[in-house]
């Protein structure tokens, strides 16, 4: 089950699981649309991976299947995230 991360990987911005801004790759590896786009490029920095849309999760299944709550924070050496 996908663990619908709570915030970008790059830049921390959160990322609620009705966000439509989140991106993803085959790893579950977090970001937000900005550094998706803009500073990465839509290629995931830790498996070299496609950054995908996140898929949404119904309300009712959230209840179910709660999102993760771990946050995980790696910022790019050099590089500013937007």
């Amino acid at each position: 089950m996908l663990q619908m991360r709570p915030s970008c990987e790059c830049c921390d911005k959160d990322l609620p699981p009705e966000s439509d801004g989140a991106f993803i790759c085959s790893f579950e590896r977090t970001f937000c649309e900005d550094c998706a786009t803009s500073v990465l490029g839509g290629v995931c920095p830790n498996c070299g991976g496609e950054l995908a849309p996140r898929p949404a999760r119904s309300p009712d299944l959230l209840d179910k299947y709660p999102a993760s709550t771990q946050r995980i924070y790696k910022p790019l050496d050099g590089v500013q995230a937007v």
